[in-house]
């Protein structure tokens, strides 16, 4: 069975195509012929048209999905240049912040105006030591300057705590909010401009309780109760020690419930004053 013949016109069709372009290049490099192969490259492009559109729309894509990736690239790393530059920026302010707050610190120790002419001693706290219940500090100085057993220790703003331990360069501060503190304080009221109380610690980052407040006292938030001073107190008198956030009538007749939140910034000491005074003094 012979095979058929395959049809010879679209070879002769690529042929006819091939010589009219080399005629026409030939002839357009002579000149003469503009408005020839004008239409001859217009029609020429009519018919390649839908060939160079299909090829079109599947380069385009696929260059845009290069120069995405390029680019998606650079914007992650600039993005990342970026991200860097806030951590940095952010690590400055804190670094800066906390700089400022000791230098306030610092210079609030240089003139404690509720002091009077009792002498002090700088330290710098190396280390907290809180639970639940206890609060304590260990500060950078002790017997060789000075220090003492149940000295008070303060800060420009008011108390912070007491001596409870002591070698010869450093020494445990008990802290006035450690549950085995209890503070002799006196307040005002407009119907006593002298009245005492006792303020009791109930755990670091807690509130003093305030025992021994008679019922029916009337306590405004934000007033100041001080140390007592009385006879035989642990502290001088008239130390700061706290305002009053909260008081309502207790759940006996006898006294108010009373809270106190300490004036010295327990949570973020980093230098304070020891006190040389005893009850003796």
């Amino acid at each position: 069975m012979a095979k058929p013949r395959r049809s010879r016109r679209p070879r002769t069709t690529l042929i006819i195509l091939v010589l009219a372009s080399i005629t026409i290049i030939t002839l357009d490099a002579r000149g003469g012929l503009d408005s020839l192969t004008s239409g001859v490259k217009s029609v020429a492009s009519d018919a390649f048209s839908p060939i160079r559109s299909g090829v079109d729309d599947v380069v385009e894509p696929i260059g845009s999905f290069l120069a995405g990736s390029v680019h998606y690239g650079a914007v992650r790393q600039q993005n990342q240049k970026l991200q860097d530059e806030i951590n940095h920026l952010k690590s400055q302010a804190q670094q800066s912040q906390q700089t400022q707050e000791q230098l306030q610190q610092i210079t609030a120790l240089l003139h404690i105006p509720y002091i009077g002419n009792l002498t002090t001693v700088p330290a710098e706290v190396n280390d907290y030591n809180s639970s639940n219940f206890a609060a304590t500090i260990t500060i950078s100085v002790g017997r060789d300057q000075g220090v003492q057993l149940n000295m008070p220790v303060v800060t420009g703003a008011g108390l912070v705590g007491q001596v409870v331990e002591v070698d010869h360069t450093t020494a445990t501060v008990r802290l006035i909010t450690d549950g085995a503190s209890s503070v002799g304080v006196l307040y005002a009221t407009p119907a006593s401009p002298n009245s005492f109380a006792s303020a009791v610690g109930q755990g670091a980052g807690k509130p003093l309780n305030v025992d021994l407040v008679p019922s029916g006292t009337t306590l405004a938030t934000g007033t100041v109760f001080y140390t007592s001073g009385l006879n035989g107190a642990s502290f001088p008198a008239s130390i700061p020690v706290g305002t009053v956030t909260e008081a309502r009538t207790g759940l006996t007749a006898s006294q108010e419930t009373v809270t106190l939140q300490p004036l010295a910034d327990l949570s973020r000491l980093r230098y304070v004053s020891v006190v040389l005074w005893g009850p003796s003094s």
